[in-house]
């Protein structure tokens, strides 16, 4: 859809979102454009996961206007999210594999589910995928038996088998080692180059976004703070996304 290059393909337009008294998001807005990474930054409990879920269609803005592959979807039935959702998935934290499928069936379920494939089709694009995210030889293990960071690279290899425009991780480096982040932050690199993909990712790692970020959002009691490059956020003068900054700089020393 060349017309649509210099639109954004995920925007938040003034989006609010509260639980009871909470207010968790307050006007909120930012936009993320075709191929383009943006971090979503900020301390537990300031609505970073839940933009992703308002993203995904699971929840619904309170007021505002919530945009995913260019089309509102703020008022979309459950049958029209089902279409937006073939070009918009989501890794989850703890990864959401089936617990009774082998690694390799958890990334054929995808293609089982959307293409008229055989079996030995299925299988080479399975094998192609876990080499991808490197960890091909685990295609015959059940999730019990992968760390947490090798549960997050088969969620990616089972989000990727869908053939999606853009990709949403929620957390992807919490609770695993710095190794494994490290590698989790290359692959998800890695795949933005060579596929092109949008993404959003929602972490509170400083290291991961400056690695993979073109644009940064932080999130402080349910506004929008801050939203441009990783080097303009780090000369900008709100107090809490410097004392953000400082925090992980005395992480990173450590």
């Amino acid at each position: 859809m060349p017309e649509t290059v210099n639109q954004p393909y995920i925007e938040f337009r003034e989006v609010s979102k509260a639980f009871g008294e909470n207010a968790v998001l307050d006007h909120v807005s930012f936009n993320v454009m075709p191929a383009e990474t943006v971090c979503i930054l900020g301390r537990s409990g300031v609505g970073k996961s839940v933009s992703l879920q308002l993203l995904m269609g699971f929840l619904k803005a309170d007021s505002g206007r919530v945009i995913v592959a260019g089309e509102d979807i703020t008022g979309f039935s459950e049958e029209q999210l089902e279409a937006i959702r073939k070009k918009v998935t989501m890794v989850f934290q703890n990864g959401a594999l089936f617990d009774s499928l082998t690694v390799g069936e958890n990334v054929a379920f995808a293609l089982r589910e959307t293409r008229e494939l055989s079996e030995e089709q299925i299988y080479q694009i399975v094998d192609g995928l876990l080499q991808m995210v490197g960890v091909k030889e685990m295609r015959d293990l059940l999730p019990s038996d992968l760390s947490t960071g090798m549960k997050r690279s088969v969620a990616i290899a089972r989000a990727l088998a869908a053939r999606p425009e853009c990709i949403l991780y929620d957390e992807p480096t919490t609770m695993v080692d710095p190794l494994m982040a490290q590698l989790l932050g290359d692959l998800i690199k890695r795949l933005k180059l060579q596929l092109s993909l949008t993404s959003i990712v929602v972490t509170h790692d400083m290291r991961l976004a400056q690695k993979l970020a073109d644009r940064v959002v932080f999130l402080h009691e349910g506004k929008a703070i801050f939203f441009g490059t990783s080097a303009e956020m780090e000369k900008s003068t709100e107090p809490i996304v410097q004392e953000f900054l400082d925090l992980d700089e005395l992480k990173l020393g450590c």
